[in-house]
């Protein structure tokens, strides 16, 4: 019998993807990531489609656009109907289980409509975005006057650790995500000053190693073919890592910050609003940075350490010869660079991630340890794992497409000539600082491998990137006069884009190919004049019938 092919999607949160050696970091050394690229390919122009991590998940899960599953900031639920990574999958027979975070909501209302219970299969999996969950952490539990954030959040990691003798009401915010003084005073992760501190947790009680411990639990326990998506925590913030790895780095190792004046000086309003925001105010501070980036730098260290633990697993269990290994990141973060902090904008440093794909099939043994710069994005995912798994990507659905030519030599390229990234800020206090209605607070990026264009809804001129030239965005041209033309021409893609038929899911188009002709097979016959104009076998049942004359009515 043919060997089960697996496949482990590894999704961290927050990872620039210029922040691993592989990808040219001068001091963070990844060498487990580093050897997986060895063995697979690496992509150089992977884009995410929204720079939010509710709403690049969504459209990471399903194949789609944001505009196409309409779930476009965190918290707003996937609308019931909307097909999923699993459902793809399961079509196709694989499993597909979570172990981490998806930050997805359920369509409660929607679910109640139609009579989907939350505790049955079907309802847990709408409520899942269409995984069965192993074991789901949002990893979010912070709490303010108004009560938590997310009271689901670390729900099971704050049962372990209270297990383990972590005496609080909050163990994850108490020991994994703050410092300690030397009266004992909790030192909390929420402020920035303490990202220096080293977090008051025994390393291997920490986030990281957690998942990575209940991702081979699983794998032990289950028997494929099987997708698990072991989408870790970190480094997203709260930035905030134990020894060894708090000490590992310093304001010696932080990186040159990526920006300039005239940025800073932009007239641009959109731009100006999300530069002048809380965070971003902060990150422009280098004691700020100085603070967070070895921090930061500290746990994609731990997190390259916890691929080396499960790669090591993966080979000794036998599984690296029959998994598909795909690692990359839900989005970037600024980290000071163009005035801004978090990830709410389009520049590279927070659209573009990290991809590195690993296929253990002989026929892909010809691209290992090469390196790719196909325009890639996210949708993409999908596509590609019901291709590994042996079905036909239902392509009338997923908009994006497999990139299992390109692992196998079969291509260098993807169709796509451009890519997309969408950014709705309408509940975001940046909307509420601009007086921006809710139909006006949305932007969208169009870039290809020479112009980035990012156009902003309520009369704004575009920002546009010359990515060649200018490859670190420093020089916006939005209002140059000399390169209108080009602005014509990357709006001319954007509307392409828009006119897209994605809402035509429940036909695909070979039926609709099929449709063309099928219904004259079927007594449908219109704009013929006489009979013998058709042909004979399509008429067949109108020719040649009798019946009594009943213009006068029945006779009784």
């Amino acid at each position: 019998m043919a060997r089960a092919k697996n496949i482990l999607f590894i999704m961290f949160d927050q990872l620039r993807w210029d922040y691993l050696s592989c990808y040219g970091h001068r001091h963070l050394h990844t060498p487990n990531i580093d050897r997986l690229a060895e063995c697979g390919v690496r992509f150089t122009r992977c884009y995410i489609q929204s720079p939010i991590c509710g709403s690049s998940r969504m459209s990471t899960y399903t194949g789609r656009y944001v505009h196409s599953h309409g779930a476009s900031w965190n918290g707003t639920p996937l609308k019931v109907g909307e097909m999923t990574m699993g459902d793809h999958l399961r079509k196709v027979g694989m499993d597909c289980y979570l172990v981490g975070k998806t930050h997805m909501r359920a369509d409660e209302e929607g679910m109640a409509r139609l009579g989907l219970e939350p505790d049955s299969i079907i309802g847990a999996r709408v409520g899942e975005c269409g995984f069965d969950v192993f074991e789901r952490d949002d990893g979010m539990l912070p709490e303010g006057p108004d009560g938590y954030y997310d009271p689901d959040g670390a729900k099971e990691y704050n049962k372990w650790l209270k297990a383990r003798g972590y005496e609080s009401d909050n163990p994850w915010h108490d020991f994994a995500n703050s410092g300690l003084d030397d009266d004992g005073n909790v030192l909390s992760g929420w402020f920035l000053k303490n990202s220096a501190e080293a977090a008051n947790i025994h390393e291997p009680d920490s986030e990281t190693p957690y998942l990575t411990g209940r991702a081979i639990d699983f794998m032990q326990g289950h028997v494929g073919p099987w997708c698990c998506h072991l989408s870790y925590i970190k480094p997203h913030w709260p930035y905030i890592v134990p020894e060894p790895y708090a000490g590992m780095y310093g304001p010696g190792d932080v990186q040159p910050v990526v920006r300039s004046d005239a940025e800073r000086d932009s007239d641009h309003p959109v731009f100006r609003a999300f530069m002048g925001n809380k965070v971003g105010e902060a990150f422009s501070r280098q004691e700020v940075r100085d603070a967070v980036i070895p921090a930061y730098m500290g746990l994609i260290k731990q997190a390259d350490d916890q691929m080396g633990r499960l790669f090591a697993w993966l080979e000794e269990t036998g599984r690296m010869a029959d998994t598909m290994i795909v690692l990359t990141s839900d989005h970037g973060d600024f980290l000071g660079d163009h005035w801004m902090g978090e990830k709410t904008f389009f520049h590279d440093a927070s659209t573009k991630v990290p991809l590195i794909v690993y296929d253990p099939s002989p026929d892909a043994d010809a691209t290992r340890g090469t390196v790719c710069d196909a325009l890639v994005e996210c949708i993409d995912f999908a596509p590609t794992f019901v291709d590994f798994a042996g079905g036909e990507p239902a392509t009338h659905i997923l908009e994006g497409e497999s990139l299992l030519p390109i692992l196998r030599g079969q291509a260098t390229d993807t169709r796509r000539d451009y890519v997309i990234c969408e950014y709705d800020y309408s509940a975001t206090p940046v909307a509420q600082a601009l007086g921006a209605s809710v139909r006006e607070a949305t932007m969208f990026m169009v870039a290809d491998r020479k112009w980035k264009l990012m156009h902003f809804e309520g009369g704004h001129r575009p920002m546009l990137f010359d990515l060649e030239n200018d490859p670190d965005e420093l020089h916006d041209l939005g209002d140059s006069e000399d390169h209108t033309g080009v602005i014509a021409q990357m709006y001319d893609k954007l509307f392409a884009w828009a006119r897209r038929p994605a809402q035509r899911t429940t036909r695909s188009e070979v039926q609709l190919v099929e449709m063309r002709t099928k219904s004259r097979g079927r007594g449908v016959v219109l704009g013929i004049y006489d009979e013998n104009d058709a042909p004979l076998e399509l008429t067949v049942r109108y020719r040649g019938r009798k019946a009594p004359d009943m213009k006068g009515g029945p006779v009784r």
